[in-house]
């Protein structure tokens, strides 16, 4: 029976069938070694003539058919580059398969040789008891080979057992080694993102309470301005209201300045009724001119005062014209600063031209 040699492909049911083979084949070989000892047991006895008891001879028992020394080579050879190609328990498996394998060899090695010596002893002669105790000897031999190789098979087996728990074992570790790997990887990774998160709203805020402080002052300063060009129209519309009230004042004396001279001119008529003639004459010519005189002068002042009037209408108007393009470019200014572009510069520009209204308005007045 010639047993199939293993290879790396080969699992551990196939390797130990291989082994089961080699048993099986080293139990017909001493099935076969029995049979041929009990065939030599009954030899024929023909009695001398001499009356001396014959001599027994035992023919040589069958030469066993030794294991295939080929068969047992190429398992240790495949066992060794299945041992090269596994690794942990399977190694250690491998190594004892091996050491089996050897162990079998040396004992089928010890079969052989136990044959060979009954082969040189079939013709010396021996009780009929001999081959009993060597048959008994050759199958308490075997009873403790079954039980040394059950023995051996229940280690290989319970280091398989310690192999598989070991890899489970190691298994269970890197599992939890990794669950706790990727929990302290959220862990850190929540953990930044909440500092980056607070990091952005503390910014934000701070970047806020700036912008409102900015706000609030360019609206503060917007408001000083305000009041400034308030008072500045309320003086303004304080001395035109005098003017206008100056003005009324002579307007009036002027349209009553007729009818004082009528009064003059019949006063002087009665009084002249006593004075001559020319005397009359000379006072009432008089009084003409001097109220001629008083209503030229009246009439320049009410020219001047039309004509002051009208320069500050149109100084008015020049300066509500500069106060509505101030305004509108302190707002430009205040939107582009609250938008954010360039605050410092806006700023120091609502500033110039608040400067350069008021100096306008100073040299005005």
């Amino acid at each position: 029976m010639t047993t199939k040699r293993p290879s790396q492909r080969n699992t551990k049911s196939e390797i130990l069938s291989a082994f089961d083979n080699l048993l099986s084949q080293k139990k017909d070989l001493e099935r076969q070694l029995k049979s041929a000892n009990q065939a030599a047991t009954a030899p024929p006895i023909h009695p001398e003539r001499n009356g001396y008891a014959p001599v027994v001879t035992i023919e040589a028992p069958t030469q066993p058919t030794p294991l295939n020394a080929q068969s047992i080579e190429a398992i240790i050879d495949g066992l060794s580059q299945l041992q090269s190609g596994f690794g942990g328990a399977v190694s250690d498996l491998s190594e004892k398969l091996v050491q089996e394998a050897t162990q079998l060899e040396q004992i089928q090695a010890t079969v052989t040789k136990e044959a060979e010596q009954l082969t040189t002893l079939h013709n010396l002669e021996f009780a009929d008891t001999s081959l009993e105790e060597l048959l008994q000897q050759y199958e308490e031999n075997a009873k403790t080979f079954d039980t040394e190789l059950a023995e051996r098979q229940e280690t290989v087996d319970q280091e398989i057992t310690q192999a598989q728990k070991a890899w489970t074992k190691e298994q269970e570790e890197y599992y939890r080694t990794a669950e706790e790997r990727n929990e302290n990887q959220v862990k850190t990774q929540r953990r930044d993102t909440e500092e980056y998160n607070y990091v952005l709203t503390r910014d934000r805020k701070l970047s806020d309470e700036t912008y409102a402080q900015q706000q609030q002052r360019l609206y503060q300063e917007l408001e000083e301005l305000r009041q400034i060009q308030a008072k500045q129209w309320a003086e303004r519309e304080k001395a035109i209201a005098e003017q206008e009230t100056e003005f009324t004042e002579l307007k009036t004396k002027v349209e009553v300045q007729p009818e004082e001279r009528k009064a003059a001119i019949k006063r002087a008529k009665e009084e002249g009724k006593g004075i001559a003639n020319a005397q009359a004459k000379v006072k009432a010519d008089l009084a003409a001119k001097e109220v001629q005189g008083q209503t030229r002068a009246y009439d320049l002042q009410i020219q001047s005062l039309q004509e002051n009037i009208q320069t500050q209408d149109a100084r008015l108007q020049t300066l509500s014209k500069q106060l509505d393009a101030a305004l509108k470019q302190v707002q430009d200014l205040a939107v582009k600063a609250i938008e954010g572009a360039s605050n410092a510069s806006s700023f120091q520009a609502v500033k110039e031209i608040a400067i350069e209204q008021a100096k306008t308005q100073t040299k005005n007045k």
